[in-house]
């Protein structure tokens, strides 16, 4: 192969993988205006896999998921429960089977989180940062 026909290559693999990479959102755990609880990572963690039923301010936690295959649910699952999707599913499998737990509610999309979120003080999901709007409060990963 030649020098150049290497060099076309190698450069068109980068241009894709930076468009993959600034195509990717910025996720968004999405709350209530007036949810006043502290959520963080761990927070969010343990209510998404069922381990805590109330956020820090003692009042229920009601967490929405998105559809399982959509690529915000798969990011979601990856960056903030540190398991890939098929691993989230057969952990609710198991507490579902063993009757120790019943997995979050599912939506389509984001729209769908926002909306449930917007008329449900209890509620917490994930949305892509941009579709976030007024009716929820956004709470960046970190």
């Amino acid at each position: 192969m030649h020098i150049t026909t290497i060099l076309k290559n190698i450069s068109a693999t980068l241009i894709g993988c930076f468009l993959t990479v600034s195509a990717m959102a910025e996720l968004v755990i999405v709350v209530h205006p007036s949810n006043d609880a502290t959520i963080d990572m761990k927070s969010t963690q343990r209510i998404f896999l069922g381990k805590a039923k109330k956020f820090s301010n003692s009042k229920e936690a009601i967490p929405i998921n998105q559809v399982e295959g959509s690529p915000t649910r798969d990011t979601f699952d990856t960056t903030v429960l540190n398991r890939s999707s098929n691993q989230v599913s057969a952990y609710w499998s198991k507490l579902v089977f063993t009757g120790k737990g019943i997995p979050p509610k599912e939506v389509d999309n984001d729209a769908a989180v926002i909306a449930l979120i917007a008329n449900n003080q209890n509620a917490i999901g994930y949305v892509d940062s941009s579709a976030v709007n007024d009716t929820v409060k956004a709470i960046p990963l970190q």
